[in-house]
């Protein structure tokens, strides 16, 4: 359970004390500045580090959010750094973990929550449509709701049912919330902050698979960046980002599909085409210039995503592209998603995901002999 609140003297100890240990471990970090190998975990846990280090309003909570670290450790040592005033264990009610949310948002605080796994946010689905999204327009602009809720999502880690599902696709669909996923591990810090810097609630959706990948980051360097860019005024938000440029089609994904889209084009290229990947990357707000610049210059288009294909982000991807480019295009737009299915068990969902093989299938039907 959550700690009790206090305002006491004792309390400004412990804020106090919170802050110093922030403060030691931010020094930590910067001493290990350089390009390193970084995982996502990694740049998510020093992305709320440094929110938590940069305003003391920030604060996250979760199921297991505290000493465990988190399900998949993207909370480790938030508590022993910051305390349990701001990184606590909740109940296991989802509902009352985003109502309480918003009541702290209301009130001036950032609360960061964690949904544990991308089905497990359900129960709490009625207070993200009802009233995270609608607060704002409900009261005409006067009352802001500064809340991320993080939500692991899609497949690719052999998790059985309801802990392994696609539900982007329910909050871009909701107006009033912003939706993000991060494909690469910069992206998951410099995403993270602005999401927490943002006045509007986001949905922070974070692809399971892609916890334990790697680059070579300088997390210092994102650090001073995010606080130049923030300084200035300067986000990222509804930008997406050429992955990989090419010629001759754009495949479109976002989040766990963004290393499989980039997989096919590696592939195609040895077969002498070249693909350009479009990482979309906050489908919420939606970058159209850039995806439709990419477009009209390769003429031929594939979407990719591991949701189901059927009233989807694809489907809105497609629709999009087909309005701004139709007389650009040499062949009709194709999709590779998930199947219109529940998520299948573990030992079945390599048939489920979209692969290269499936990708590079839908890349040959783009009417190459016209």
């Amino acid at each position: 359970m959550s700690p009790t609140i206090t305002t006491s003297s004792e309390a400004n100890g412990n804020v106090s004390a919170a802050t110093a240990r922030a403060a030691a471990s931010a020094a930590a970090t910067a001493e290990a500045s350089g390009p390193q190998p970084v995982t996502l975990a990694k740049a998510l846990n020093t992305a709320l580090a440094d929110a938590m280090h940069a305003d003391p309003s920030v604060l996250v909570f979760g199921e297991d959010v505290g000493q465990l670290g988190g399900v998949f450790r993207i909370t480790d040592g938030l508590t022993a750094t910051f305390g349990e005033q701001r990184c606590f264990d909740t109940p296991l009610a989802e509902s009352g973990i985003v109502g309480m949310a918003v009541g702290m948002a209301i009130n001036g605080m950032r609360p960061v929550i964690e949904m544990q796994f991308d089905a497990f946010a359900y129960p709490a689905f009625e207070q993200i449509v009802s009233h995270v999204a609608k607060m704002h327009n409900r009261t005409k602009g006067a009352v802001k709701l500064p809340m991320v809720i993080r939500v692991p999502y899609g497949g690719g880690i052999g998790g059985v049912e309801h802990h392994c599902d696609s539900s982007e696709s329910y909050y871009a669909h909701t107006a009033g919330l912003k939706v993000f996923t991060p494909a690469t591990v910069a992206d998951g810090y410099r995403m993270l902050r602005e999401a927490i810097d943002s006045d509007d609630p986001v949905m922070f959706m974070e692809p399971k698979k892609l916890y334990w990948s790697k680059d070579q980051v300088d997390l210092a360097e994102l650090r001073n960046a995010h606080s130049a860019a923030a300084s200035a005024g300067q986000s990222s938000e509804g930008r997406a980002a050429v992955a990989r440029p090419g010629t001759d089609a754009t495949l479109i994904a976002y989040g766990p599909s963004v290393p499989t889209a980039l997989a096919a084009a590696e592939a195609a290229a040895l077969e002498g085409r070249s693909l350009e990947v479009i990482d979309v990357r906050t489908l919420v707000p939606f970058d159209d210039a850039t995806v439709s610049e990419s477009v009209r210059k390769t003429g031929r288009a594939v979407v990719i995503a591991e949701a189901h294909g059927f009233a989807s982000v694809s489907s809105e991807i497609v629709a999009r592209v087909q309005d701004r480019c139709f007389h650009h295009l040499a062949a009709p737009i194709r999709r590779v998603t998930g199947f219109d299915i529940p998520y299948p068990a573990p030992k079945l969902e390599k048939y489920y995901l979209p692969g290269v093989d499936r990708i590079l299938d839908a890349v040959d039907d783009l009417q190459w002999e016209n």
